[in-house]
């Protein structure tokens, strides 16, 4: 009688990681329906999804939209220079390195003791030409010379809310000196009803770009609820109706408002300024469980 071979045993799933860094408590948690993909989350708020063995695995909705406009910003595979301001668990950095090889990218992120906790956890691919800066991404945009990047992804967030001084008409004049004139700027924004933050923040990149888009949830932009969205810009005109059949289309579907409708969204909302400038509300509590 044939012996039979032994089950094979099951990887053993990885221990949640829990650390200290600047912005508050850190935490590692293992994705129990993805081998090797992580959430980091701080102070109990969600941050990035990681998959470290398919980097173009995006998770979470918002960044889902972000990698359908780095997949349209240029013919696949091209090139690009990209300036992250906020790093997370780099997620965007690393989908970028996978689907556009060669790219030149630089993150820009101020909790140093984070992004070595990032690095030395889920560690980058080492041929990936990626350079992570600590410094306020402000003050790190200003160093960066005119007309450099491609595309400025923005995805601050302190204790949750977007800092007030990444919010104004000066900051959005900076990032559009930093771009090419063909160049793209994405923002994760964050709001629930009544919408005064994301209205505003629409108005404010209207002063800086011609070109404007966002998804979102339906209901995130009928001011159901709180959630993110994702505002594109540019000084040309934006793939405006791919982006609105890919972001339909996802797993969580959103919709895409441009033109006219993005303007009556508005609501006449005024721009926001480095002296009036207030961070993004305080998501409620529920948002996280």
């Amino acid at each position: 009688m044939a012996k039979k071979n032994p089950p094979k045993s099951r990887e053993r799933t990885p221990e949640a990681l829990v650390e200290k860094v600047d912005g508050g408590l850190a935490e590692l948690i293992p994705d129990r329906n993805r081998p090797h993909s992580w959430t980091l989350l701080l102070d109990g708020a969600p941050q990035s999804h990681v998959d470290l063995d398919d980097p173009t695995h995006l998770d979470f909705a918002y960044q889902r939209r972000l990698g359908h406009i780095v997949d349209l910003v240029a013919p696949a595979k091209q090139p690009l220079q990209v300036l992250h301001l906020g790093g997370g668990a780099f997620t965007m950095a690393r989908y970028v390195a996978a689907t556009r090889p060669r790219s030149t990218q630089q993150v820009v992120e101020i909790d140093a003791p984070l992004a070595q906790l990032v690095r030395r956890q889920l560690p980058l691919d080492p041929g990936a030409r990626i350079r992570v800066r600590s410094a306020d991404a402000r003050e790190g945009l200003a160093k960066f010379p005119d007309a450099w990047a491609d595309v400025v992804i923005a995805d601050v967030f302190s204790g949750a809310r977007t800092p007030a001084h990444l919010t104004s008409t000066e900051f959005l004049t900076d990032v559009r000196r930093v771009l090419k004139p063909a160049g793209h700027y994405a923002a994760n924004l964050a709001d629930g009803p009544p919408l005064a933050h994301l209205r505003g923040q629409i108005a404010t990149a209207a002063v800086v770009f011609p070109e404007l888009a966002l998804a979102a949830d339906p209901a995130v932009l009928r001011g159901k609820r709180f959630g993110n969205a994702v505002l594109l810009a540019s000084g040309l005109a934006l793939p405006v109706a791919e982006w609105t059949r890919r972001v339909a289309t996802d797993p969580h579907p959103g919709r895409v408002e441009h033109g006219r409708d993005l303007v009556d969204f508005t609501g006449g909302a005024a721009p926001v300024v480095d002296a009036s400038a207030r961070p993004s509300p305080v998501p409620p509590s529920s948002v996280f469980k």
